[in-house]
């Protein structure tokens, strides 16, 4: 599965890490045989966050959750969309993909009935800068679960009549894509927004590259990454951490790598922010459907920004929920749009910020003006302090909420690891949010309306001038 990395909507904990935060390097607290270990977190509630580096430099990183009789386990390497070589565009999620077509000691069917026989849940996803394959299943499966994501991760082998069979379904997933006209507009902004860096890519590939890639190159893109060092293992749920490091030590081993050969433990390292060209004013698609799809934005906050509390909360007030002043705006008082809200996101050197709306094709420029004008006056008139009660009182019921099921606290600690190494605790995190001050907002709020240089429109005709779709690739 491919994910475009937007849109993150207000309220979304994705955005989380802070210098001000839990390091997740840490000092070392305890050793486990071949690993070392510390607490990174432990609440009143019981929840225990343990991360342990074995000597291979894999990492492995659990929260005990009390109560809970399943667990979510992700394997995850710092691999994306954005890491792949000319001529390889599309690789990293055609990989993906491949990963669940059999091992050399399970096929595919095999794979699959692992998780079916047990009730459990298996996907995986392909981002722009990592790439996840994770499991559901109640606790006293986690030896399965473990040793089949291993299994998959360790042990693919890319057989050829696989690989043309599933290039096929590839093309399918691609088309079927761009048969959604909302999925499809975000894709083209998100292309507009970071033109000049390899975040601008499709995930998924076009159909042109897909056909071409060779199964050799995948091969050596899977090679290269897929290593001891770069891997990631959480695990959130009802478990003991002790258990789990066995379990990954055990799996690691049965695939011949060896989890104590000493070994700097991999990952993506940040540099300077990317320097973007981002492709100014309208890109209008004709499509012949009954709605236009609008996105309205620009250039946003990187990884680890210490405004991205403040980007969290504007988020909220602009276009977060039914009170926010999009929806407030657009739909309750003029009746223009069914949908319409803000979203941004953050990437290792760079990030984006916009705001949507569905509507009619002749609404169009009156939709734009009016997410202009709501950006511009947040920007020029900040939140008073009801607004920012308010905002604050939703964030905090939404994170809160978001985090109650499993494969959402296996999801951060894979974010967080991966992101920047620093872990922030739910109510670090809520305290960071209600400080943000009408200020803060503000200032980030102008430079947001300075940045919203780009727009794309994907439906019928409109006011705008549109072009032919001649990208598509098909």
């Amino acid at each position: 599965m491919a994910v475009v990395d937007l849109p993150l909507r207000a309220g979304d904990p994705s955005e989380r890490d802070s210098d001000r935060g839990t390091r997740l390097r840490a000092s070392l607290t305890s050793e486990l045989p071949g690993g070392f270990t510390h607490v990174v977190h432990d609440d009143a509630e019981g929840d225990v966050i343990t991360r342990t580096v074995l000597p291979c430099g894999t990492r492995v990183l659990s929260e005990r959750m009390p109560g809970q009789r399943s667990v979510s386990v992700g394997f995850w390497v710092s691999l994306g969309s954005r890491d792949e070589a000319p001529g390889m565009l599309g690789s990293t999620h055609f990989l993906e993909h491949l990963l669940f077509k059999g091992t050399s000691s399970r096929s595919a069917l095999e794979i699959a009935e692992a998780f079916d026989r047990v009730g459990g849940e298996s996907n995986a996803f392909t981002s722009h800068e990592h790439t996840c394959y994770h499991a559901r299943v109640l606790s006293e499966e986690l030896p399965m679960a473990v040793d089949v994501l291993a299994d998959m991760f360790t042990g693919a082998v890319l057989d050829p009549e696989e690989f043309d069979r599933e290039r096929g379904v590839i093309l399918e997933e691609i088309a079927m894509d761009r048969d959604d006209p909302m999925d499809f507009a975000f894709e083209q902004f998100n292309a507009q927004v970071l033109h000049g860096s390899a975040l601008a890519r499709p995930i998924a590939g076009t159909h042109e590259e897909i056909r071409s890639v060779s199964r050799e190159g995948v091969w050596q893109h899977y090679r290269g990454a897929y290593r001891p060092e770069n891997l990631v293992v959480t695990v959130a749920g009802g478990l003991e951490h002790e258990n789990v490091v066995r379990l990954v030590r055990q799996s690691l081993t049965r695939a011949g790598w060896d989890p104590d050969a000493p070994t700097e433990a991999g990952g993506r390292r940040r540099g300077a922010e990317a320097v973007l060209t981002p492709l100014t004013g309208t890109r209008a698609i004709h499509r012949p459907v009954e709605q236009a799809h609008v996105v309205l934005g620009g250039t946003g906050l990187r990884v680890g920004d210490e405004r991205r509390f403040a980007m969290t909360v504007l988020n909220a007030a602009l276009g977060g929920g039914m009170s926010s002043r999009l929806f407030h705006t657009i739909r309750e008082q003029m009746g223009l749009a069914y949908s319409t809200f803000s979203f941004s996101g953050s990437y290792s050197d760079a990030g984006f910020f916009g705001m949507y709306a569905g509507c009619t094709g002749e609404r169009v420029e009156q939709v734009s003006r009016l997410m202009r004008v709501e950006l511009e006056r947040l920007a020029q008139d900040g939140m008073d302090a009801a607004e920012l009660d308010k905002v604050g009182g939703q964030l905090s019921g939404a994170t809160v909420l978001a985090l109650e099921d499993t494969g959402s606290r296996m999801s951060r600690l894979g974010s967080a690891e991966l992101n920047t190494g620093y872990f922030m605790g739910v109510d670090e995190s809520l305290g960071r949010i209600r400080a943000v001050t009408s200020q803060d907002v503000q200032d980030l709020a102008a430079q947001l309306a300075e940045h919203s240089t780009v727009r794309t429109v994907v439906g019928p005709g409109t006011d705008a001038a549109f072009e032919d779709d001649e990208q598509d690739g098909r």
